[in-house]
C-alpha cells in the first residue's frame, strides 16, 4: 500500500484527486491531463514553449462564427475583397506591428490586442463619419500602448505615401476598414480563453521574420499574402 505522502506526491497540483500526468510551466509542477486542457489559458498563463499549449495550437481552427457575427466584429461595415487586395501593405504592415508590440511585452494577451483595435475602430468611425478627431484613453495602459504604436505605424505609413508618391494617398475610411479587418481576424484567431495568446503566437508565426512592409507600401508589385 503506499503511504498518504506518497499518493499526494503523485496527485495533480490543481484537483489534487486525479494522477499527474505531465509537467505543467504554468505552475512549475506536475498536473493530470483533464485539468490541462480544462484550465489552458484559462487559469492557467501558459508559456508559448509550453509542449501542450503548442500541441494544442496544431489542432485548433479558427474560429467560425457563420451567419452569428458578434456586435464587436462590426458586422454593418462591409470589407470587400478588393479593398484587402488593394491595401494589402498596410494590413500586413500594421500585423507586423501588432507582433512586435507583443514580442515586446510578455504580459499581453489577445484580449489586450483586441481590446485596443476596438476603440481605435470606434476612434476611427467618429473620424470617417463626421471628420472630428476622437481618441478615447483607455484606463489600460497596456492597451493604450499598443494604440499608440499603431498610430505611430500609421503615420509613417502616411509619410512613406509622401515621399514615395508625393502625396498622401491614404484615407479615413481605409484606415477603419483596414482596423475592422485585423479586429475579424483577432477574433478568429484566438481562442477565446480569457488568457488565450492563440492570436499573438499567429502573428508571430506569419510576421516576426518579415521585414517591415511599411516601406514597401508604394513600392510598385509589393504583393504580401494576407491569411
Amino acid at each position: 500500500m503506499f503511504h498518504r505522502a506518497e499518493v499526494l506526491w503523485l496527485a495533480c497540483s490543481i484537483c489534487n484527486i486525479r494522477k499527474e500526468k505531465r509537467f505543467c510551466l504554468a505552475v512549475h509542477g506536475r498536473i493530470c491531463a483533464q485539468c490541462c486542457g480544462e484550465q489552458r489559458e484559462v487559469t492557467l498563463d501558459c508559456p508559448p514553449q509550453c509542449p501542450y499549449l503548442q500541441q494544442a495550437r496544431v489542432h485548433e481552427k479558427p474560429r467560425d462564427f457563420g451567419d452569428s457575427v458578434p456586435e464587436e466584429m462590426f458586422p454593418k461595415i462591409v470589407v470587400r475583397e478588393e479593398f484587402l487586395e488593394q491595401h494589402e501593405p498596410l494590413i500586413t504592415g500594421l500585423l507586423h506591428g501588432l507582433g512586435k508590440v507583443a514580442r515586446a511585452n510578455s504580459h499581453l494577451r489577445d484580449r489586450d490586442l483586441i481590446g485596443a483595435l476596438t476603440a481605435m475602430v470606434r476612434s476611427q468611425q467618429t473620424l470617417s463619419s463626421s471628420g472630428l478627431v476622437y481618441e478615447e484613453k483607455l484606463p489600460n495602459p497596456v492597451q493604450q500602448s499598443v494604440i499608440d504604436s499603431l498610430r505611430k505605424l500609421l503615420e509613417e505609413f502616411r509619410q512613406v505615401e509622401q515621399r514615395h508618391l508625393g502625396y498622401t494617398h491614404l484615407k479615413d475610411r481605409d484606415v477603419l476598414l483596414a482596423l475592422v479587418f485585423l479586429v475579424r481576424l483577432a477574433h478568429m484567431r484566438t481562442s477565446g480563453r480569457p488568457l488565450s495568446r492563440a492570436f499573438i503566437d499567429f502573428l508571430g508565426e506569419r510576421f516576426a521574420a518579415m521585414q517591415t512592409a511599411i516601406e514597401g507600401a508604394a513600392e510598385p508589385n509589393s504583393r504580401l499574402i494576407i491569411p
